[in-house]
């Protein structure tokens, strides 16, 4: 008799640690969700793409800015424009980017990662069109035309169903990998990525970009996806 006794304590023993056992699997279970939901309101966010457009009060001799500076390439037979390409010049802080030239005095400026930093490759522009001799009067008027921006949600998406539940998207996995989602407030687009990478574009201010990205978030975690 005392010997089953024995066998009865030694099961009961065995079944709590089975119940703690599968008490820290719930808890496992509980902290791997909290991960999957705990993508940031803002991430990171990095500028890839600056394009400015630009005017002057000048006349531009194409041909003699193509004949005098190195760094310059014009072939009208293709395209009416000139390019001007700047390498960057840390030490002056002139940055890395390729200047369109019009002989109307417009200019198109792409290549800089920062708005700052657009007027710096403008100016530089200026500076080489007039040593060409070719007189310019004043400073460029310059407007923002569109910022391209990336970021990475850490998380995967499912792509079929964002397009599912979510108004304001284009998804053809046959023509293109990503999926087109438009913000209607800030006017911006983004293309997603199942990696959980993003790229933004159609913004003209910075703020713009992150306020974007923040509906953006907002939505996928309604939807779920995230």
């Amino acid at each position: 008799m005392p010997k089953t006794s024995k066998t009865k304590t030694k099961t009961s023993k065995t079944k709590t640690k089975t119940s703690k056992t599968k008490t820290k699997t719930s808890k496992t279970k509980t902290k791997t969700s909290k991960t999957k939901s705990n993508v940031p309101l803002k991430p990171k966010i990095k500028i890839e793409n600056v394009v400015a457009s630009a005017a002057v009060d000048a006349e531009m001799d194409l041909d003699k800015i193509a004949a005098t500076l190195d760094n310059a390439e014009y072939e009208p037979e293709q395209f009416p424009g000139l390019v001007l390409r700047l390498e960057k010049d840390v030490p002056k802080g002139i940055p890395k980017a390729a200047i369109l030239v019009f002989s109307s005095g417009k200019m198109v400026c792409t290549g800089s990662k920062e708005i700052r930093l657009v007027k710096v490759a403008l100016t530089e522009t200026l500076k080489q069109i007039r040593k060409c001799g070719i007189k310019v009067k004043g400073e460029a008027t310059i407007k923002i035309q569109n910022i391209v921006a990336s970021s990475d949600l850490k998380s995967e998406l499912n792509l079929d169903k964002i397009a599912f539940t979510l108004e304001n998207t284009e998804f053809e996995p046959e023509q293109f990998p990503g999926l087109v989602f438009r913000v209607a407030e800030p006017k911006v687009v983004f293309l997603l990525f199942r990696s959980g990478k993003i790229v933004c574009t159609g913004a003209k201010k910075i703020i713009d970009v992150r306020r974007g990205v923040e509906v953006l978030v907002k939505e996928l975690k309604k939807a779920k996806v995230l």
